[in-house]
């Protein structure tokens, strides 16, 4: 008998099916394998194209500077707007918003297209990092597997955070923080039953990370081995936290502020990342121009590059910032402080542009830039006052100012603290780290309401949950709600409100849905309105359905969950919403009342 591989595929999802803890596990070590492979070719993409930008920017004139990010973005217009939308860009949104609302399900093309993408962007000189891409890239991952498996629906999500999980662990060596990532921020679930599939997945994806690449350093390997940290540095530490803390808001509100504008711009989608390119060439001519006239001492390293420092992903400064040889005393000038703070404006501007127009690229690594930048601004503000402590050196401060910049923006200290410790390898600073980590996640959620992740989520009306009840609730499907029945026959917008009398009180249906001729919804005659009617009753025989239908209420598709269902209903003051084929067809298939969404929430919450 020959195997049939959708045969096989079946009864490994049947495995997984009835004995899922095991199988996750299994799952989750596939999973990190192929993320890691993929996550080592990504890198060695960008790498080769990083290289090649910088060789043929050497030989173009510092007005041409525009040039190659414009080629580089075109690329990535066409490919986005031809092939997958969500693979512009940040990524980390597009994967959080298929978690909460599409089941966990990510198109393979999107992984695709979002790798060729970010070498186009990133490459070319497009202010961005890696870390978007290739968490994309692991989510993708895992909904495929988990897709051709035939994995029930509830595990779809852990197998997604697997992927995630194991993308961080991959490009940033982090194990540890690859984990947290994906459940601090991506599930906001902490359950055993996820935890430990993701942590599989991570030591995978790190494991066969080593054995490809043969080497196991730490991407900004620093060390620190006189500093001591002390109660005396307490205030500094927490001022920093402060600092960034308004620093990761200025970011988080400038790409929301930019996101905005380049959605309303009337431009081809394929020409607003060329605008964007064209934004950050200007923005690096401008810098070239502005530095090579300002003295900044030895602190910024090769000032005389063709490429600014704040292009790309700006690896090349952040390890200067690290080195405390960078810092020699007596050698750096005020002018140095100066350019650290235009660099950390041209950063955030520089990755608006990239990002907010189009192009594909992650936030992580512009995060790093800045929070390098403010804390090496305050550490050499601090030694040249004399305030520093034995020991210590600004660049003790420059570490900590990225781990803040992080907890500030993505509202998640512990992925910040754990990875900020694993891509320095620096155990001196841990103590600091989590102190400015956790005080910048305390203001920056008093100065905005969203993190760099979610926020542009909210705008589409998207709520990401952070309680226990919220990851429960995703998990549960709307067709687990018993339903309401539709009324005997459809409602007409051209029938009169009698015929509603009539069937309301032979039949007890609490709200009425409103169809076409072809029995598409066209919208809704609540039971309130009817009552509201009902006061002038000479009035009814002359009034119409269409006169009492309300259009702005939204439906319910099958492959909802609760926690988006429960949202449309705090939305809307209405005791039922109408469930609808998810096919395209828009016809009604039942009511789903306020009172079964409650009673089966608070059932799964027991259960739970």
């Amino acid at each position: 008998m020959s195997l049939n591989p959708k045969y096989i595929l079946r009864v490994l999802g049947s495995w997984v099916h009835d004995h899922p803890d095991g199988w996750l596990n299994v799952l989750g070590a596939i999973i990190g394998a192929i993320t890691a492979i993929g996550a080592v070719l990504f890198s060695k993409g960008l790498t080769e194209a990083e290289h090649w930008t910088e060789g043929l920017q050497g030989d173009l004139s510092l007005w041409m500077l525009p040039v190659i990010p414009m080629v580089g973005a075109l690329l990535t217009g066409i490919l986005v707007y031809r092939y997958a939308s969500e693979a512009g860009g940040h990524g980390v949104p597009q994967v959080l918003d298929a978690i909460v609302r599409k089941g966990g399900k990510i198109p393979a093309k999107i992984g695709l297209v979002k790798v060729i993408a970010s070498v186009c962007t990133v490459g070319t000189g497009g202010s961005a990092g890696a870390e978007g891409p290739i968490v994309q890239i692991g989510a993708v991952t895992g909904s495929v597997v988990a897709r051709r498996i035939g994995v029930h629906r509830q595990h779809v999500g852990t197998l997604v955070g697997c992927g995630a999980a194991a993308g961080i662990s991959s490009i940033f060596n982090a194990p540890i923080a690859g984990v947290f990532f994906a459940l601090e921020i991506l599930l906001r679930d902490f359950s055993l039953k996820t935890f430990t599939p993701i942590v599989i997945a991570s030591v995978f994806a790190t494991a066969m990370t080593q054995v490809i690449l043969g080497d196991n350093e730490a991407i900004f390997s620093t060390q620190l081995p006189n500093y001591v940290f002390s109660a005396m540095e307490l205030p500094s530490y927490i001022v920093l936290g402060i600092l960034c803390a308004c620093g990761a808001w200025f970011f988080t509100k400038t790409l929301e502020k930019g996101e905005s504008f380049f959605d309303k711009l009337r431009l081809h989608p394929i020409l607003k990342p060329v605008l964007g390119a064209l934004m950050l060439g200007l923005l690096g001519i401008a810098g070239i121009l502005a530095f090579s006239s300002m003295s900044s001492g030895d602190i910024l390293g090769d000032s005389h590059s063709s490429v600014p420092a704040f292009f790309g992903n700006g690896y090349s400064l952040i390890r200067h910032l690290l080195d405390p040889t960078s810092y020699q005393m007596g050698q750096f000038a005020w002018g140095a402080v100066g350019v650290l703070i235009i660099l950390m404006f041209a950063k955030i501007f520089a990755t608006t542009f990239t990002l907010a127009s189009g192009g594909s690229g992650g936030v992580f690594a512009p995060g790093l830039f800045t929070g390098a930048t403010i804390g090496g601004v305050f550490g050499i503000t601090l030694d040249k006052f004399g305030l520093i402590a034995d020991g210590s050196s600004p660049a003790s401060y420059a570490l900590v100012g990225m781990a803040a910049v992080i907890a500030g923006t993505t509202f998640a200290p512990m992925t910040a603290i754990l990875i900020l410790f694993e891509i320095t390898r620096e155990p001196h600073v841990l103590a600091p780290i989590m102190l400015a980590a956790i005080v910048s996640t305390g203001i920056s959620r008093k100065l905005m309401p969203d993190s760099i992740y979610t926020a542009k989520l909210r705008r589409a009306g998207v709520r990401i949950g952070t309680s226990r009840d919220m990851s429960v609730l995703r998990h549960v499907p709307v067709s687990s709600v018993d339903y309401a029945a539709l009324p005997p026959e459809p409602v007409y917008a051209s029938d009169p409100l009698s015929k509603l009398i009539t069937l309301h009180a032979h039949h007890n249906v609490p709200d009425f849905p409103v169809v076409d001729a072809d029995g598409k919804y066209m919208g809704m005659v609540t039971g309130t309105d009817m009552r509201t009617a009902l006061i002038d009753r000479e009035a009814i025989p002359l009034l119409l359905v269409a006169e009492l239908m309300r259009e702005d209420l939204p439906t319910i598709t099958p492959d909802e969950h609760l926690d988006t269902v429960i949202e449309k209903f705090a939305r809307n003051e209405i005791s039922s919403l109408v469930l609808v084929d998810g096919f395209g067809g828009n016809k009604p298939l039942a009511l789903i009342t306020r009172t079964k969404v409650m009673s089966r929430y608070n059932s799964v919450l027991d259960e739970g």
